[in-house]
């Protein structure tokens, strides 16, 4: 009896793939849309730490320093010539004097050639401010070239305290023209151009971060959100507590959201105390320190020119009120209101004077122009060589008193400015150590929460 084979297994047909509806695929689901969340969270950290950083950068590594370079260069150009001012009034047989006064033109040289350098250096692919840059150093060569005319020429009239020939005038007269009209103008406008930098810079990077922090927060609330719905859901479905590793991912996705809103709003409080309580309070005392220093020079300039003596004694009194301004429509007037002290002060110093420093500068303010106006009074008797001997004696410590007085005042504020940029990029560099680490391990944890969920559906 012939058998019959047995029949051939029939192969059993697939295991369907979980869809969407089933569990595993619901599980899937909320996982994508949570991981989801949780990259939107750390996306939103990192874009709103790249906007602070970038703002900290230019304001305290970049833009920032060419402002306080080029402003140091208005300085430094503007003492050149209050120098060469008092050394053509001085007597020729001051030999002493003289030679204090040239070394210092020397070393302001200098230091100008080193703040334009510094500031080309800075100024990278702008080829607009490095043509003024390069139109400058032009400029000061003109000048150094008549400057060395006219003290040639001075030293061969060799004249008591007093003016110098008319020949030693005129040419004076055309470097200091150049100086005022051309070189001045130009090294203002490299302070402008980098101020505006730092303004916008810090406007856009003001403006962002608020929208960057609310873009945390709502991430961050997202994130938590559907971690606790994804635990929730888990603990229903399989009837078991709520994992612990699930619950590590959401007590650290609410640390990294906290976290990542103080240290935005901590980088947000650097900006703003670097720019307005540092940067601004810098710039604006280094703008004055030039405009005192070339008020100073403006004296030397009354006794050096008589034509132009008038013309001098006017711009003094101009500067003089741009600083701080008191009502006066002469410079005698002026000065006896400054010496009355008011209650508030208005003009360019008016904010920077609080402060014992404050009270400091104000006090040598007000000796600085008293003084002037002793030597004014021996001009006007003609009492010529006494006026210049009281400008190179008492004026001139007089105003290194003033001027030493709002160093300091600078020196606080260039110490808040750095502390501020420090302190902010101290705050960006923990957290950019710390955002891929919390980014790795609360994706760990969240797979490590899911995945024994899943291993039971193999």
């Amino acid at each position: 009896m012939t058998q019959i084979p047995p029949a051939p297994p029939v192969p059993s047909a697939p295991a369907p793939r979980p869809v969407a509806g089933s569990v595993p695929g619901r599980i899937r689901m909320l996982t994508g849309v949570t991981a989801a969340a949780l990259a939107l969270l750390f996306a939103a950290v990192a874009a709103g730490a790249a906007t602070a950083g970038d703002g900290l950068r230019l304001i305290g590594r970049d833009a920032g320093p060419q402002v306080v370079a080029t402003s140091g260069l208005y300085f430094g150009l503007s003492d050149m010539d209050s120098l060469v001012a008092d050394v053509l009034v001085m007597d020729a047989g001051d030999e002493t004097r003289r030679a204090q006064a040239l070394a210092r033109y020397e070393q302001q040289r200098t230091a100008a050639d080193q703040a334009l350098l510094e500031a080309f250096e800075l100024a990278g692919d702008d080829q607009a401010e490095r043509r003024t840059i390069q139109s400058v150093l032009d400029g000061l060569g003109r000048y150094e070239r008549l400057v060395a005319q006219a003290l040639l020429l001075d030293s061969q009239a060799r004249h008591p305290a007093g003016p110098p020939s008319d020949e030693v005038v005129r040419v004076y007269r055309d470097a200091t023209d150049l100086m005022r009209q051309v070189l001045l103008p130009q090294a203002y406008n490299l302070t402008l151009e980098s101020g505006t930098i730092v303004r916008r810079t810090y406007d856009e990077t003001a403006g962002m971060l608020p929208l960057l922090r609310f873009a945390v927060l709502v991430a961050g609330l997202l994130a938590l959100a559907c971690l606790v719905y994804l635990q929730v859901y888990l603990a229903r479905r399989f009837r078991r507590v709520l994992g612990p590793a699930l619950l590590a991912a959401t007590l650290l996705t609410a640390i990294a959201t906290v976290t990542g809103l103080n240290v935005l709003q901590q980088d947000l409080d650097h900006l703003r105390t670097a720019k307005s309580e540092g940067f601004d309070s810098v710039v604006t005392l280094a703008r004055a320190r030039a405009i005192g220093n070339s008020m100073q020079g403006d004296q030397s300039r009354f006794l050096l020119d008589k034509e132009r003596a008038d013309t001098y004694q006017h711009r003094f009194l101009d500067k003089s009120q741009r600083l701080l301004y008191q009502e006066g429509g002469n410079l005698t007037a002026y000065q006896a209101a400054v010496s009355q002290k008011a209650d508030d002060y208005r003009g360019m110093l008016g904010q920077q004077l609080s402060g014992q420093s404050g009270e400091l500068a104000i006090d040598a303010y007000t000796r600085y122009q008293a003084a002037d106006s002793r030597m004014r009074r021996l001009a006007a008797q003609n009492r010529t060589a006494d006026a210049v001997t009281a400008r190179l004696g008492p004026v001139r410590q007089a105003f290194d008193e003033y001027d030493s007085a709002l160093v300091a005042l600078a020196e606080r504020h260039q110490q808040v400015f750095r502390s501020a940029v420090g302190d902010g990029e101290g705050a960006l560099n923990g957290l950019w150590r710390l955002l891929p680490f919390g980014a790795a391990g609360i994706g760990v944890l969240l797979a490590l929460g899911v995945w024994p969920r899943l291993r039971e559906y193999r």
